[in-house]
């Protein structure tokens, strides 16, 4: 059964969801990061996604607020925004994070991906492709890169990476509906391995995503707004 994992992007310690990417054309959700956590958590999701987009941007840090989700819930907490060095991942995993989640290194310096799995084992790290028009986004999706989102994939499954997140930035945050097609090619690659994530609107997108063979797909603006059936019906 597909399952949802809920996402919590924070931004100036609050919980919002961004249109298309775009830090500038925040909706807040929440103040209380650990709160939402908490009442997520409540829906018995596989874990929390959570990105600090502060970090993502260069704009600043919400470490406070993800360090006390992860003491506050039970659940495996996954994070990403602003993951570009080993020191930060490291910060991340000692604060109880279960995975850090990588994106613009898993091409500027792949390296650090596969010292990642080295010191802290295969089930503590994820890459996340964030692809606009099927090019991968970096640097908070402010650009647009010259790397294929299945080319970037076949590169990570060569070096070992197990959890992958795809994420169709032109989407996310929109409420446009998931396009599968542009799944349909990484789900067909990495299998269970990967999350989907971007774009969903209903239960329309989520059925539709099971019938293609996702695991799981990442849920934030449909999720808080009631448009999709949470938890999901078995």
């Amino acid at each position: 059964m597909l399952e949802i994992i809920p996402a919590i992007d924070l931004q100036n310690g609050q919980v919002v969801r961004l249109f298309e990417g775009d830090p500038d054309r925040a909706t807040i959700y929440s103040s209380n990061p650990v709160a939402m956590a908490r009442a997520l958590e409540r829906g018995g999701p596989p874990c929390l996604h959570v990105v600090d987009l502060d970090a993502a941007t260069g704009r600043g840090s919400n470490l406070e607020a993800i360090a006390q989700i992860a003491q506050a819930t039970a659940i495996p907490v996954q994070v990403g925004g602003g993951v570009r060095d080993f020191r930060t991942a490291k910060t991340l995993l000692a604060l109880g994070v279960r995975r850090v989640v990588l994106g613009t290194v898993a091409i500027t310096d792949p390296s650090l991906v596969s010292r990642l799995l080295s010191a802290f084992g295969n089930d503590s790290v994820t890459v996340s492709i964030d692809a606009r028009h099927g090019r991968v986004a970096v640097n908070g999706w402010a650009e647009t890169s010259d790397v294929g989102a299945v080319e970037l994939a076949e590169r990570m499954l060569e070096a070992g990476v197990e959890h992958f997140i795809y994420t169709d930035v032109s989407r996310d945050g929109t409420l446009r509906g998931i396009d599968l097609e542009a799944c349909r090619p990484l789900i067909e690659l990495l299998g269970e391995r990967v999350v989907i994530g971007g774009g969903v609107a209903s239960d329309a997108d989520l059925d539709a995503l099971a019938a293609l063979g996702a695991r799981a797909v990442i849920v934030g603006r449909a999720l808080y707004e009631g448009r999709v059936s949470y938890p999901r019906a078995s």
